[in-house]
């Protein structure tokens, strides 16, 4: 028979009942922090009740079909035989291509592992001009090869350092591997070679040698010695009444914009070119304000001053026009204006036979003074010979 167990008060029942719960658990014991799936999901619903919890296995897993599935979308734009892809806009817009930097700009990528290798290859695009679609290759074949060895119980941070050690190696051997060509500029033939790889990746063989003489000759032609190549200066304007085997370089400045007057001329030779940026119409005034007239005459007498007030500005151009052809007999004027013109002035202009072209983009403004030489004009009180420019 065993033996009687004693009798407790109220006060030791109470710390008897809550001596288990206060003894540490092995975990604790050994400085470990413990939580439950459930704690975590109860945390992540407080702070996003749309949360989604997953064990970082899966999220391995989601990241690298990520990258495998923007691969498997550029693995056939590879190469002379890549195939196009065609893509749809918003409002039905249709385009096809396969350059892999215009697919990425182009598509909605959404996954944040995707956007990153999208950005990446982007970034190389911007650097060095190509290998958008090979970045994209080689980074999702990377992760192809990194799950083998994730399935293997490898840890991520040893797969990384191995990426650190691969990488040293590849640029010592890239170093050892290339060829520098001190004066590049002047070999035309090895510039073809360059640009004729690349286009004969993205467009039909057709017109592949056309562009390669096109391309490098627009290089050279923008090429400055000792100054970075600003490829900003060379435009490209689509004609959509031509076909692509008409595609063809203009040595020179080509704005998408011509005179406004019949009767002025169509072609000019030995041309003096001012760059103006002076309003030649009716101005309305900044602030608003009202005009009271008494009587029909004072309304006539302000539109008189009106007009004259552009008038003035015009008639000073075309003297000025005048004392410049007088003395260099044989040329002419052309006044481009990043400002309007209006149809009276443009009527003035043309009977002095000076081509005026009125809201010249900003851009070609510019170009035309690296062009042509001169400045640009803001006011047409004091001009000389040297703010023009001559072509």
């Amino acid at each position: 028979v065993p033996p009687a167990k004693p009798s407790l008060s109220p006060a030791n029942r109470r710390r008897e009942a809550c001596t288990p719960a206060l003894a540490p658990s092995p975990e604790a014991r050994q400085g470990r922090a413990v939580g439950t799936p459930s704690a975590t999901m109860s945390s992540l619903e407080l702070i996003n009740p749309n949360a989604e919890h997953i064990s970082k296995t899966q999220a391995l897993l989601i990241n690298m079909a990520a990258a495998k599935g923007l691969q498997a979308v550029l693995r056939s734009n590879l190469g002379p035989k890549g195939t196009l892809k065609m893509l749809v806009g918003g409002a039905g817009q249709i385009k096809l291509t396969k350059d892999g930097n215009t697919l990425l700009h182009e598509m909605q990528i959404q996954h944040p592992t995707a956007t990153l290798i999208a950005r990446a290859a982007t970034a190389t695009d911007d650097t060095v001009g190509d290998g958008t679609t090979s970045t994209v290759l080689f980074t999702g074949e990377l992760m192809k090869q990194a799950e083998q060895y994730l399935g293997e119980g490898l840890h991520p941070r040893v797969i990384v350092d191995g990426f650190d050690v691969a990488k040293a190696a590849t640029v010592e051997f890239l170093d050892q591997f290339a060829k520098e060509f001190k004066d590049l500029a002047k070999d035309r033939e090895q510039l073809c070679n360059i640009a004729r790889t690349t286009l004969q990746t993205k467009l039909r063989p057709e017109i592949v040698e056309n562009l390669t003489d096109i391309v490098v000759d627009a290089l050279l032609c923008i090429r400055r010695d000792e100054e970075a190549i600003d490829l900003h200066m060379v435009e490209i304007l689509h004609m959509q009444h031509k076909l692509d085997l008409e595609t063809r370089l203009v040595r020179g400045l080509v704005l998408d914009h011509g005179g406004r007057h019949p009767d002025m001329p169509r072609r000019l030779e030995k041309v003096w070119i001012m760059t103006l940026n002076v309003s030649l119409e009716y101005e309305k005034s900044e602030v608003t304000s009202n005009f009271l007239y008494k009587d029909a005459k004072e309304r006539e007498n302000m539109v008189v001053a009106e007009r004259k007030f552009t008038d003035d500005k015009v008639r000073q151009i075309i003297e000025f026009k005048k004392q410049v052809c007088a003395d260099n007999p044989g040329t002419t004027m052309l006044i481009c204006n990043q400002k309007g013109i209006d149809p009276p002035s443009l009527d003035m202009l043309a009977k002095e036979g000076i081509l005026g072209l009125r809201r010249a983009k900003r851009r070609n403004m510019e170009r035309l003074t690296l062009a042509c030489g001169g400045m640009q004009i803001n006011s047409v009180e004091e001009l000389s010979q040297d703010m023009l420019g001559f072509a």
